[in-house]
C-alpha cells in the first residue's frame, strides 16, 4: 500500500475535486479583484480617446483576463493547497487517513496529479490564448487605445538603429516590403550622437531604400524651429524591412514555434538572444509552478491541529510558495542580463524548490 499512490479511487476523487473547486474559487477571486483594480487604473485613459465607450472598456478586459489567469494561477494553486490541507488537518481528516495507513505522499497524490493536469492546461492556455491577447493589448495600448491594424502581425513599441540615426514606431505591421509603421519619429544624429533634427509622422512605408514618411513634422534642434513638409521624405535608407521585423521580438506575445524562429533569425543576425533564450524555457517550466505548490504548501496539511502550530505552518507554507516566486523571478532577471545560463535561469528555482518541498514533507512526516 505504501507503493500505490492512489489506493483509493473515492478518497482520490473526493481529494482532487475538492483541491480544484478550490483553486478555482480564489482564481475567480483574484482575478476579479485585481481586474476592479486595474480598471480604475485605465478607464480614463481608454476613454479618453475619442469615440471608445461601454464597448472598449469590454474588449480590454476580454484582453486582460487572459494575462491575469496566467500570473495568479500558480498563486491560487499555493492558496488553495494551504486552505485544503489546513481544513482537513483542523477537520482530523488528514489524522484519519494517516490511521488508515497512507503516507503524507499518498495524501498528496491526488493534489499533484491535479496541479499537473492545471499545468498542462495552464501551458496550452497560454500558447492559445495568452500570447494571442498580449500582443493585441500591446499594439492597441502603443496607439493610445486607438484603432489598430487587423493584423496578426503587428509589433508595438519599435525603437531601430539606422546607422547614427533613430527610427522610433508606435506600431508595424505587415511583412516584408508591405510593412506599414504608425506613429513614426525618426531621429538624425550627428557621429557624436547628438540629436539635429526630429522628424514626426504618421505613418511610413517601405521605399526600397529606405522608409517613406507621409507629410513630417521637421523640428530642427539647432533653431529650434518646427515645420511641416508637404512632400514625403525617404530616411533610414540603410534599415531593411527584414530588421523591422526583428526590431521587436516579445517572448510574452509569441507562442514556442514562432519564439523559436525568431530566436533563430536574431542569432543569424548576430543579435543578443539570452532574454529571449531564457524565456523561451521559462514558458515550460513556469506552468510547471503549479505542480511544485502542494509540495511547497504541504507543511500546512500535517502535524496536530490541537498543538497550536496550525496557523504556524500555513504561514511557513504560504512563504515557501512566494519565496519560490522570487527567486523565479530572480533567476529569471539573472539570465536576461547573462548572469546565468538561460537553461539554468530559468529550471534551477524549479528544481531547488522540488528539493526543498521535498524535504520538508519527509521532515514534517518523521
Amino acid at each position: 500500500m505504501l507503493f500505490d499512490f492512489f489506493p483509493s479511487r473515492t478518497l482520490t476523487w473526493y481529494l482532487a475535486r475538492t483541491f480544484v473547486s478550490r483553486i478555482l474559487a480564489v482564481l475567480v477571486m483574484l482575478v476579479l479583484v485585481l481586474m476592479m483594480l486595474d480598471l480604475l487604473t485605465t478607464t480614463a485613459d481608454i476613454l479618453a480617446y475619442p469615440g471608445n465607450g461601454e464597448g472598449e472598456l469590454l474588449r480590454y478586459v476580454g484582453l486582460r483576463v487572459p494575462q491575469l489567469i496566467a500570473r495568479f494561477l500558480p498563486y491560487s494553486v499555493l492558496l488553495a493547497t494551504i486552505i485544503t490541507l489546513a481544513t482537513f488537518n483542523q477537520n482530523s481528516e488528514v489524522v484519519a487517513m494517516k490511521a488508515a495507513g497512507l503516507s503524507a505522499h499518498q495524501i498528496l497524490a491526488p493534489l499533484l496529479l491535479a496541479a499537473g493536469i492545471v499545468s498542462l492546461t495552464s501551458f496550452a492556455f497560454n500558447e492559445r490564448v495568452v500570447t494571442r491577447a498580449t500582443a493585441t493589448l500591446s499594439a492597441w495600448q502603443a496607439v493610445d487605445y486607438g484603432p489598430i491594424p487587423r493584423d496578426s502581425g503587428v509589433r508595438s513599441n519599435l525603437y531601430l538603429a539606422a546607422g547614427d540615426d533613430i527610427l522610433a514606431a508606435a506600431t508595424a505591421s505587415g511583412s516584408g516590403p508591405d510593412t506599414t509603421m504608425r506613429n513614426v519619429t525618426f531621429y538624425e544624429r550627428d557621429p557624436k550622437g547628438m540629436i539635429q533634427r526630429e522628424l514626426r509622422s504618421d505613418s511610413a512605408t517601405w521605399a526600397n531604400p529606405g522608409w517613406r514618411l507621409a507629410a513630417p513634422t521637421i523640428f530642427d534642434v539647432r533653431t529650434a524651429e518646427a515645420s511641416r513638409s508637404a512632400a514625403p521624405m525617404v530616411v533610414a535608407r540603410n534599415l531593411s524591412p527584414d530588421q523591422v521585423a526583428l526590431g521587436k521580438v516579445s517572448a510574452d506575445s509569441e507562442p514556442l514555434p514562432q519564439l523559436s524562429r525568431s530566436i533563430k533569425a536574431l542569432d543569424k543576425e548576430g543579435r543578443r538572444t539570452a532574454e529571449l533564450k531564457g524565456k523561451w524555457w521559462h514558458k515550460i517550466s513556469g506552468p510547471l509552478s503549479a505542480f511544485l505548490m502542494p509540495l511547497l504548501g504541504a507543511v500546512a496539511g500535517f502535524g496536530l491541529a490541537r498543538s497550536g502550530f496550525l496557523l504556524a505552518r500555513a504561514v511557513i507554507g504560504m512563504a515557501l510558495g512566494f519565496a519560490y516566486f522570487v527567486v523565479d523571478n530572480a533567476a529569471l532577471a539573472m539570465g536576461s542580463f547573462g548572469g546565468y545560463p538561460p537553461l539554468l535561469a530559468a529550471w534551477a528555482p524549479f528544481l531547488l524548490f522540488l528539493l526543498v518541498g521535498e524535504t520538508v514533507l519527509i521532515r514534517t512526516e518523521e
